[in-house]
């Protein structure tokens, strides 16, 4: 199929960026990677009036690594970031969630604000936000405003992006003494969207767990985050969570995926 017509526009910075998604509100999209809006627009299913091409625009790629955070610009590429020696030292659960997104094509394209930004439940780097208690900065014609991935991510694909604005870089506190990260997922493929997932930041004091944050992905509409101070806790807030099925992958399905995934990822981390 064809993607249906649309203007195009290719700003070179962030404010004729923000002022062309502003002048046309809901009838405009960013276009990033384009590994998930191609697709969309191809097969019909996003018919935006105007497509706002931010590849231009210097800075957006950039990862700076700080002393209390690492910033990931929202044109950083899944393969950049991964090859990032800041990421792996700062952000490490980033560095091992990211060889799960797709395959290496899409990851040489695909972003990370991109990803963020599609919200799409299976996805891997939202939880890993969620996880690390990342902040999303969004940028519009009215300027930058913060917002935590905790309140981001709002259903199937909605986020807290209002019309005319667009995530420009994300920021991940810095991985502290005493944190150990996981990540795990199930999927019919590797590459393939997850049919449960589990990004896990949790923190040790003398070799006992003392506090997790527990992102699932892949069995809601949204990344789930569960905080609990072990194993027991954590099984019980998932029982709580309204798990998603299908007729091939019943919702008892995918939360038993989901229980031996917090199993197994807590368990090794008590053992690392």
């Amino acid at each position: 199929m064809k993607a249906p017509a649309f203007r195009y526009a290719r700003p070179e910075s962030l404010d004729e960026a923000c002022a062309l998604l502003a002048a046309h509100g809901s009838d405009s999209r960013v276009l990033a990677g384009g590994q998930s809006l191609m697709p969309m627009l191809n097969l019909r299913l996003a018919a935006p009036a105007v497509l706002v091409d931010i590849n231009r625009i210097p800075g957006l790629e950039r990862i700076v690594e700080h002393d209390d955070r690492i910033e990931v610009g929202a044109l950083a590429r899944h393969a950049e970031v991964l090859r990032s020696e800041a990421v792996r030292r700062g952000a490490p659960l980033l560095a091992a969630a990211l060889p799960h997104v797709a395959h290496p094509a899409v990851r040489n394209r695909g972003t990370h604000g991109g990803s963020l930004a599609l919200a799409d439940p299976a996805a891997e780097l939202p939880a890993c936000a969620l996880a690390l208690g990342a902040t999303l900065v969004l940028r519009g014609a009215g300027g930058e405003r913060r917002v935590p991935a905790q309140a981001f991510f709002r259903g199937l694909y909605e986020t807290a992006l209002a019309p005319g604005e667009l995530v420009s870089r994300i920021e991940y506190p810095r991985a502290a003494p005493g944190w150990r990260y996981g990540f795990e997922e199930v999927a019919r493929r590797h590459g393939d969207f997850a049919l449960a997932g589990l990004a896990a930041a949790a923190r040790f004091d003398d070799g006992a767990l003392r506090e997790a944050r527990l992102a699932c992905f892949g069995i809601a509409d949204r990344p789930i985050l569960l905080r609990a101070a072990g194993l027991e806790e954590a099984l019980a807030a998932l029982d709580a969570v309204e798990v998603a099925g299908t007729d091939v992958y019943p919702e008892s399905y995918r939360r038993r995926l989901m229980r031996v995934l917090l199993e197994r990822v807590l368990a090794r981390l008590e053992k690392a």
